[in-house]
């Protein structure tokens, strides 16, 4: 059994990170686009999600390329939903918020429900695979609306609201480090905070200078990340040193080996 996901190392923190804030300006960039421009880019970022997916869950171990195409594609795309949602239905940045975390709730409580656990070092199994990816979704929504809420309902500003999420990343990092929490409640905690952190510092460098960024614009943003991410992925490909050193594997009693075993006499 191997995993299908990375190690939780400081690059793939900082990898997620990245990839948040390209799909932010990514997204913005297409929404931005002319009609024709822009329904040829939805239906390009489309194909390239679906394309990740299948490769992703045709692959048998954790690949970086692939992962990080699937991430970077549904970070796009999740941008998409909670912008297109959220447009759709009329709702405030909150009432948006609101929905995916209890989306976001609904997809632990089955998965935990069904497999007993939420861990990273679980995902070896296509239900648990699936689940993963269903809250990697919900996560990547929930962190887009939740930016954009601190940033313009509170008026936090993308810097602001950047700045902010530090800090709130760091609440689980100590609590895990300093207080012993449990893993796997402060890896979804930090996981769901890299949204809004990545999306907000991609914002602030991307938007006008009259709404407080540095006016970069979200293409030379989005390039530049993307050259970034690229080229930390070729480095862990080269170098393996994101991949899972261990698994938590409910081992059945009947599958242990027999050596040890009291045998029976005749």
């Amino acid at each position: 059994m191997l995993s299908k996901v990375p190690e939780a190392t400081a690059f793939f923190w900082l990898i997620k990170i990245l990839t948040t804030g390209t799909g932010e300006t990514a997204s913005d960039f297409i929404g931005n686009s002319a009609t024709p421009i822009l329904l040829a880019l939805v239906a390009v970022t489309a194909i390239a999600l679906v394309t990740a997916l299948v490769l992703q869950f045709k692959a048998g171990r954790y690949v970086a390329p692939i992962y990080w195409f699937a991430i970077a594609m549904i970070s796009v795309v999740g941008t998409m939903l909670s912008d297109g949602s959220r447009i759709a239905l009329g709702i405030s940045f909150l009432a948006s918020t609101i929905s995916f975390v209890v989306a976001l709730v609904v997809v632990f409580t089955l998965w935990y429900r069904r497999e007993g656990t939420l861990s990273i070092h679980s995902i070896y199994t296509r239900p648990r695979e699936i689940f993963y990816w269903c809250a990697v979704v919900a996560t990547f929504a929930l962190g887009t609306s939740a930016g954009d809420w601190t940033a313009m309902s509170l008026n936090l500003g993308f810097l602001g609201s950047g700045l902010m999420f530090i800090g709130i990343i760091l609440v689980p990092l100590a609590a895990y480090k300093v207080f012993g929490l449990n893993p796997v409640p402060a890896f979804w905690m930090a996981y769901v905070t890299t949204r809004p952190l990545g999306a907000s510092f991609a914002d602030w460098m991307a938007v006008e200078k009259d709404r407080g960024g540095l006016g970069w614009g979200t293409g030379p943003v989005t390039l530049v990340l993307s050259v970034v991410i690229l080229t930390l992925v070729g480095w862990l490909t080269w170098t393996g040193r994101d991949l899972v050193e261990s698994l938590d594997v409910e081992l059945d009693p009947n599958t242990l080996p027999r050596a040890g075993r009291p045998t029976s006499t005749s």
